[in-house]
C-alpha cells in the first residue's frame, strides 16, 4: 500500500542520515562540518505531514531519536470514512491520544477544507486535516491556521496547473503565506531545539506580527 511504502521509506532515509550522512558530508565539503543528529526534527506537507506523524509514532523502525514534529497543513486521506483514509491509521478521533514525547506545531490553513476549482473532494477535509492532528497531540503542542490560505498556497509560484485547480487557494500573495510558514517553522525550533523563546512567544502573544493572516495560536506547554 502506497501510504505504509511512504513510511517505511522515509524510515530507511532517517537510519542512513544516522550512519551515512556524515561520511557524505566530509567527502564534498572541504570544510569541517559536523552533522548535528541529536536535534533532528521530522516535517511533512500534506500526506507527508502525516507520514511525518506516522514515523514519530513507531510505525517506522528508526534508530534516530528525534527532538520536534511539525506537521504542515496535514492530511490523512479524502475524507473521515476510515476506508478511504491512507494507511497507517494513526488518527484515533480521541483526544490527546497521540503518543509522542516530543514538542509539536501543526501549521494548518483556513481554505484547506474547500473544494477547488475542478475536483469534488476538498484537499484537507474536515476530520482527517490539521484540526484532528492537533486535538490528537498531547502537550507540549502548538497550533496555527493561515486563515485565508489554501492547501498548496505555500508551494513555488510555478507549481503545475492542474495542482491550482485541485485545490481551494487564496487571493493573497503567496509570499506572504511562505514567509509566515518559514517564520513559525524557525521560532518553534529556535524555542525548542536552542531555548530561545522569544520569537515564538512574540507570535504566540501578537499573531498579527505575521506577514500572513492568522487565527488565535493555541499552545499547550
Amino acid at each position: 500500500m502506497p501510504g505504509l511504502c511512504e513510511v517505511k521509506f522515509a524510515g530507511k532515509v532517517a537510519n542512513w542520515i544516522a550512519g551515512g550522512l556524515q561520511p557524505k558530508i566530509s567527502e564534498n565539503v572541504q570544510e569541517n562540518v559536523q552533522a548535528k543528529l541529536d536535534t533532528i526534527v521530522l516535517a511533512g506537507h500534506s500526506k507527508g505531514g502525516k507520514t511525518a506523524f506516522a514515523v514519530a509514532l513507531g510505525h517506522a523502525e528508526t534508530t534516530l531519536k528525534f527532538s520536534a514534529l511539525i506537521g504542515i497543513d496535514p492530511v490523512a486521506g479524502p475524507s473521515k470514512c476510515k476506508i478511504t483514509r491512507t494507511l497507517p491509521h494513526i488518527l484515533t478521533g480521541k483526544a490527546q491520544s497521540f503518543d509522542l514525547n516530543m514538542p509539536v506545531v501543526v501549521i494548518g490553513t483556513g481554505l484547506g477544507p474547500e473544494t477547488g476549482n475542478c475536483f469534488p473532494i476538498a484537499c484537507a477535509p474536515d476530520g482527517v486535516n490539521h484540526e484532528e492532528f492537533f486535538y490528537e497531540c498531547k502537550p507540549p503542542c502548538a497550533h496555527f491556521v493561515t486563515k485565508d490560505y489554501g492547501h498548496m498556497d505555500m508551494l513555488d509560484d510555478d507549481v503545475s496547473s492542474l495542482l491550482k485547480c485541485m485545490c481551494k487557494n487564496g487571493i493573497a500573495p503567496k509570499d506572504l503565506m511562505r514567509r509566515t510558514l518559514g517564520g513559525l517553522v524557525v521560532a518553534f525550533l529556535k524555542a525548542y531545539l536552542y531555548n530561545q523563546w522569544e520569537d515564538f512567544k512574540a507570535i504566540l502573544e501578537d499573531p498579527n506580527l505575521a506577514p500572513a493572516k492568522l487565527e488565535d495560536p493555541v499552545f499547550y506547554p
